[in-house]
């Protein structure tokens, strides 16, 4: 009994220390919850840190086939040149969004295709940068829209037009009255759009191989970049600007070429 006795002082005195120690346990903050940065185009979220951003990117640090480039004319591969997209696009409805860096066009029916190297590549949606993204011989443009299309096989091409200050551009002219004014938005236009008009110069196309230039930056996509430009009023890339500012722009410096080829497409 007297061992009885000395054991229940020590019992009472653990069990309240289990108390304390569970009620010190429970007091404990919880660490903050890392915040999630998701990529955009200045600061530590800007195109030199997208690939610390998501191990998802990292082709956008290591790729070797990275978009865009600077085209430099004078040193075009002179022989194996492919042929020019050709162009199959038709008058249709589309949508406008502003999804946060940039404003897409995107069609609600069909609305065309190209077919490059024999190869559909259905129209999936357009969109705008500016500045530039490409260069040609080291120069900018005010602004590039960027075509995205994918084959059968989820393989995409893209389209690329410069954009310089002139006219005011009927084909955009309604979408850049219409413009969505915060990340998220979009309207409906009320009048089809018909990208035939972009595609009716004759210009020569410059083709090489390259990647998204947006994260996750993928490579494989057949790039075709127009070395005529597209114009557009001040008060149309104004109007696009205005959501987009430069600095910092919505555009991905020129990328390294490494040992691709570029071409003048015949």
């Amino acid at each position: 009994m007297a061992n009885r006795k000395g054991l229940l002082p020590l019992l009472i005195v653990g069990l309240m220390l289990i108390q304390i120690g569970c009620k010190s346990a429970q007091k404990q903050p919880e660490p903050p919850a890392q915040e999630e940065k998701h990529w955009g185009y200045a600061g530590d979220v800007g195109p030199e840190y997208w690939a610390d951003l998501n191990p998802a990117y990292t082709l956008a640090r290591n790729g070797q086939a990275q978009s865009p480039i600077d085209i430099v004319t004078a040193d075009l591969a002179p022989e194996g040149a492919p042929a020019k997209p050709e162009f199959y696009y038709t008058r249709a409805a589309f949508k406008i969004e502003n999804n946060g860096h940039t404003i897409e066009l995107i069609p609600t029916e069909d609305s065309g295709y190209i077919v490059l190297d024999g190869v559909p590549y259905t129209l999936k949606q357009f969109h705008f940068h500016a500045p530039s993204e490409h260069t040609i011989n080291g120069e900018p443009a005010a602004m590039e829209v960027h075509l995205v299309h994918q084959d059968p096989d989820n393989n995409l091409s893209v389209v690329g037009f410069l954009i310089a200050p002139g006219p005011e551009n009927e084909t955009f002219k309604e979408a850049f009255t219409r413009l969505p004014q915060t990340a998220g938005a979009e309207n409906e236009l009320e009048e089809p759009l018909d990208l035939t008009e972009l595609t009716t110069t004759g210009a020569s196309l410059f083709r090489y191989d390259g990647s998204l230039t947006t994260p996750p930056c993928s490579e494989g996509v057949k790039w075709s970049v127009s070395e005529q430009y597209l114009e557009m009023s001040q008060e149309q890339i104004d109007a696009f600007t205005a959501l987009y500012p430069n600095p910092p722009g919505n555009n991905r410096p020129t990328q390294a070429l490494h040992e691709r080829l570029v071409y003048r497409a015949r």
